[in-house]
């Protein structure tokens, strides 16, 4: 048990020293990129209030080190980083800090949904085509997949938001709760209904991956020796699957539903956008346009952090699903 967990803890060390490296080497050329830039931040500052004097913008600029060498304003800024200071916002006008951490919990509940749903779906329905492989249930799915993989994710949203929402009325037009409702007086279905779209627009725009991926993988499992010898003793389809097909492809499968992260975080910004939903993937969106340089480098690292967590699970969950894993780790 001991060396057991004496495994798990050097994983774990291991894995955090490389978060640590990825996660400088993301501000390092996030900072390069936006100092590159014709981002001007003081100027996007002074027409937001209006009114500066040209004194006070001087006191600005010096507040903000714009004149200082480049290598310098990044280390003044990690140096601000590292005490938990992501600077103030220049379009809300509060901490990034408080910005990142109330928007998190609404991306979060919206990549999570679509997440599980693109996982189960795209699972269940590779599965169904590798079993069914060359009749009609696997080529319509498989066109379905297809096509799916091919649709930008704002034209799915803008379709799947005129026909449920404005044509049907089932849903609502956007945001994660009704207009004109305190937070405490929205109910969970209020928001369940609110979130639905929106997951469901991300769930089907990744899951058609996981569901093709799954299906060549099941395909191979059952052309493999072991597969012909369990048919020969009289196994069926079933029991295949079972006791041969899901072992073997989960793993490939949940690689690949971990690997997502960052393409649901991706498919978050216009999925959020589409649907006024107020998450990180809007904040960036906004952050970009109005050239909010604080925010924009906040939600870049905490976004890399994410998918380093994210990663850092699937490698826990690897041990879970196969335990040769576990047992060869260091």
């Amino acid at each position: 048990m001991s060396g057991a967990f004496s495994r798990i803890g050097r994983t774990f060390l291991r894995y955090l020293v490389k978060t640590a490296f990825l996660l400088l080497a993301v501000s390092i050329i996030a900072f390069a990129l936006v100092s590159a830039s014709p981002v001007d931040p003081v100027q996007q500052y002074v027409l937001g209030v209006g009114g500066v004097s040209p004194e006070q913008r001087l006191e600005l600029e010096a507040y903000w080190g714009v004149n200082d060498p480049p290598v310098e304003r990044y280390f003044t800024w990690l140096g601000a980083l590292l005490r938990g200071d992501f600077g103030q916002s220049l379009l809300y006008r509060r901490p990034v800090i408080d910005i990142i951490a109330e928007r998190f919990l609404n991306s979060l509940a919206l990549m999570l949904c679509a997440w599980l749903f693109s996982g189960l779906i795209g699972f269940g329905l590779g599965c169904l085509m590798g079993m069914t492989r060359d009749r009609l249930p696997d080529k319509i799915i498989k066109q379905v997949c297809y096509i799916l993989s091919s649709v930008p994710t704002f034209w799915l949203g803008l379709l799947l938001l005129l026909v449920f929402a404005v044509w049907l009325g089932w849903f609502p037009l956007g945001f994660s709760t009704p207009i004109g409702m305190l937070n405490e007086d929205v109910t969970l279905a209020q928001r369940l209904h609110h979130l639905f779209l929106p997951a469901l627009t991300l769930s089907l725009m990744s899951f058609a991956n996981i569901a093709l991926h799954t299906r060549s993988k099941l395909v191979d499992v059952l052309e493999s020796e072991y597969v012909l010898f369990a048919r020969a003793r009289g196994e069926g389809p079933g029991s295949i699957l079972r006791r041969h097909g899901l072992r073997n492809v989960l793993l490939p499968a949940l690689t690949l539903q971990f690997a997502s992260f960052a393409e649901l975080f991706g498919g978050s910004v216009m999925a959020e956008n589409v649907f006024s939903y107020p998450g990180l993937g809007s904040a960036v969106a906004a952050a970009g346009l109005n050239s909010d340089v604080p925010l924009l480098l906040g939600i870049t690292l905490f976004s890399a952090l994410f998918v380093c967590v994210g990663n850092l699970t699937a490698n826990i969950l690897y041990g879970v699903v196969d335990p040769q894993i576990r047992e060869e780790q260091p």
